[in-house]
């Protein structure tokens, strides 16, 4: 059936993988597709219900088509997820690799989804493991509570509701690979989801402070939730396990930093501090590494 269909003609250039990309979580993500003629496709559990929507560029405009109860709302979100309201022309860079990233990616825009346990659940599952430990649980907790997505594209599913979120009984959690401390986050956040979600509203101190107050929720789940619900570009992710180092070796040349070192160097950039990080990871610089890397823990044999 064909969905509802919008076209907008944005007035500043648009790098469309790179805005959506940081809403995937995984390479085989189950709200989140990307098909060969370059059009991203991505399921959301919006405020009107399921939908899913197909973003793709279209001569000089984008091209959004959408189905299912939450159609109508994820078409009228779409300027804002593909960055109409950031303005990334604050930041001023000296000359320099951060500077050149910024000219040869002048499409690279902050997008907000106005979605807050959308990404505040993935970043849940997120801490403390490896980034495959957190795909998997993803995947499987969608496969298993999400439902099958509308629209014509097979295998996509949308996330649970904040009531199976809290419904999901222990063990299934535990098959999941996600231990008790995270599922239980989970579990608190989705009792409160009404008011988590009235943050994607609010100004970034308000927002933080809201999501921070549920046991669980540090200051890295609130800032990797931020990014996306609010498109946040000052929101820095305190706590990340690479990031210290990435920022340290690409604006000072030191290898190991840790978070007060990172915010130290950031600071000049407030507020696209963020936006800074995604302009790093643009020029390709990769702190040195020392020693194994992090062995993955399977709660599941636990």
């Amino acid at each position: 059936m064909p969905g509802t269909v919008r076209r907008w003609r944005p007035g500043f250039p648009l790098d469309l993988p790179r805005i959506l990309f940081p809403l995937r979580r995984g390479p085989a993500d189950p709200a989140y597709r990307t098909t060969g003629d370059g059009a991203v496709w991505r399921a959301s559990r919006t405020p009107a219900g399921p939908g899913t929507v197909r973003i793709a560029p279209s001569g000089g405009e984008v091209e959004a088509q959408a189905w299912g109860p939450g159609a109508d709302w994820l078409l009228a979100q779409l300027p804002a997820l593909l960055g109409a309201a950031d303005d990334p022309s604050g930041l001023v860079l000296p000359p320099g690799p951060l500077r050149e990233a910024q000219r040869t990616h002048p499409g690279l825009r902050i997008g907000r989804t106005g979605l807050v346990m959308e990404s505040l659940i993935p970043a849940v599952l997120e801490q403390k493991v490896t980034t495959d430990e957190a795909y998997r649980a993803w995947r499987t907790l969608l496969r298993d509570f999400g439902t099958p997505a509308p629209g014509p594209l097979e295998g996509m599913r949308v996330a649970p509701s904040a009531r199976e979120w809290a419904l999901i009984p222990s063990w299934e959690w535990h098959r999941a690979g996600v231990d008790p401390k995270r599922s239980a986050t989970v579990v608190r956040a989705a009792r409160l989801a009404a008011r988590l979600e009235e943050a994607s509203g609010f100004a970034a101190e308000a927002a933080f402070a809201r999501l921070t107050a549920v046991p669980g929720i540090g200051v890295w789940t609130a800032a990797e939730t931020l990014q996306r619900s609010n498109g946040d570009p000052d929101a820095v992710s305190v706590g990340d396990f690479h990031l210290p180092n990435l920022v340290g070796w690409a604006l000072a040349g030191r290898p190991r930093s840790d978070d007060d070192r990172m915010l130290a160097l950031l600071e000049p950039y407030r507020p696209h501090r963020y936006r800074v990080c995604r302009l790093i990871m643009l020029t390709g610089a990769r702190a040195p590494r020392y020693g194994p890397r992090l062995t993955p823990n399977d709660h599941r044999s636990r």
